[in-house]
């Protein structure tokens, strides 16, 4: 999520290319071009990069701007003819939009790509079969090397951050860096098996190749161990929020107002991208519909905001359900600081995903003083910490409407976690914090012969 004015603006690649200091490319996953991904969210290409990236990538960028490193995110497309490099000018932040392949493009349609795997229906047969073989073939050869490379160059990149190492993109990223000699390392947002038919042949020797694989959730730790062996480089760093834009409540009791609530009302919240299985939103609706069941006199309401491919079924979901106090703003918000203000006016937050990485949703949350009852997704324990209740078990929904149940009965309880939250955003979860952990493997990298991720030529 970002700020509501344009961040970032156009600019020429002799423009961004004059900054001296080490670059970071992060390359995030989300498809074989970038619009795979922006049209589930319904936002254009030109409003993304003008209003900048929110998430795991904004945090990265904070991180390694708090010591003196940029980063260029490279985006592929397949609508525009010519690269596009935008410049955000306080931090000298890129995002290079390169366009894809065009016989690629021409050639993608018929045949299962990631993007259709991920997200279409899923089809049998050994004509499925075979086109997926063919389709994954293409995914493979929809990065422009040329391109790629050439930019890598012209923005003095340093080493390489790629998105999901169980991703077929990882794959150009290591030939890009062994091309280039530049150390590649690998993030996990949530991604456990490679839907390239292909490139899942050889993931172990890519993971191998990594110069680290960057992971957050000690469950997924545990994973790539066992399914890849002790020779697999990790560093167990943490997704962070900069705390410069997240400063607490703010705009609490107008935001409230704005919502409809009264003052005796408990506010939950939830925010993100409209993804039923995934998410848990059906677990979510379900519990809710329990609990205010079995407790009607708690005077409490659910906010979510978000949009996504799942749009439509989720409001058909909630008319059957029929549950007044759920409210649901259908829009994906790019505006942080309504982001915030929609936070602080909560007074718990809800996380009931299945599927996670890392997510930053309820890190964004607890800045904001919101207690998290959370499902037990991958990184969601680490990021509430020792010290807070236990998650409650994926897709179960009388377990989640009891944990809701008993936090909006006891308010005081609810606030004093809050608080708790706040410092453990402040000393685990911070941009400085991860900032320190990616210096420290850089010199690590450095120190064992691995290159010289620190000077630019």
């Amino acid at each position: 999520m970002t700020g509501s004015s344009p961040r970032y603006r156009l600019a020429s690649l002799d423009e961004v290319a004059a900054d001296v200091r080490p670059t970071m490319a992060l390359v995030p996953a989300g498809g074989e071009v970038w619009e795979d991904f922006l049209d589930t969210i319904g936002l254009d290409l030109d409003r993304f990069c003008t209003e900048g990236p929110g998430g795991w990538i904004l945090g990265h960028v904070r991180a390694l701007s708090s010591e003196g490193w940029r980063t260029a995110m490279i985006l592929f497309s397949g609508r525009i003819k010519a690269a596009r490099y935008y410049l955000q000018p306080e931090s000298g932040a890129v995002i290079a939009v390169l366009p894809a392949p065009r016989w690629y493009l021409a050639l993608r349609g018929p045949f299962a790509t990631y993007h259709q795997v991920n997200f279409g229906p899923r089809r049998q047969g050994a004509v499925a079969v075979l086109r997926q073989v063919i389709g994954a073939g293409l995914s493979l050869c929809s990065t422009p090397r040329q391109r790629f490379d050439a930019t890598l160059s012209r923005l003095g990149c340093r080493a390489i951050i790629a998105q999901e190492y169980e991703y077929f993109r990882l794959d150009a990223c290591l030939a890009a860096g062994r091309r280039s000699g530049l150390p590649v390392f690998a993030s996990f947002q949530g991604g456990t098996q490679d839907s390239n038919v292909l490139s899942r042949r050889w993931k172990r020797r890519s993971l191998e190749r990594c110069a680290a694989l960057l992971i957050a959730a000690s469950d997924e730790v545990a994973r790539v161990r066992r399914a890849y062996g002790s020779s697999v480089r990790i560093r167990q760093i943490f997704n962070p929020v900069d705390l410069a834009d997240w400063p607490g409540p703010e705009g609490r009791d107008g935001e409230r107002r704005r919502l409809g609530l009264a003052d005796d009302e408990i506010a939950v919240m939830w925010h993100g991208r409209i993804a039923i299985h995934s998410k848990g939103l059906d677990v979510m609706v379900a519990a809710w519909r329990r609990m205010r069941a079995s407790h009607p006199h708690l005077k409490a309401r659910l906010f979510l905001k978000g949009t996504g491919e799942d749009a439509g079924a989720f409001a058909a979901l909630l008319t059957e359900a029929n549950c007044p106090s759920i409210d649901w703003d259908d829009r994906f918000d790019t505006d942080l600081s309504s982001i915030r203000r929609f936070l602080s006016a909560g007074d718990i937050y809800a996380f009931p995903s299945r599927l996670e990485g890392f997510p930053v949703a309820p890190i964004e949350a607890m800045s904001c003083h919101l207690p998290v009852v959370g499902a037990d997704a991958s990184g969601v324990a680490d990021i509430v910490g020792p010290d807070a209740p236990a998650c409650v078990p994926c897709g179960d929904v009388e377990a989640f409407a009891t944990a809701l149940a008993a936090l909006i009965s006891e308010p005081e309880t609810a606030r004093a976690r809050g608080l708790a939250a706040r410092r453990r955003v402040e000393t685990a979860l911070s941009a400085a914090a991860a900032g320190k952990d990616l210096m420290a493997l850089l010199r690590e990298h450095d120190a064992t012969g691995g290159g010289t991720a620190h000077a630019r030529p």
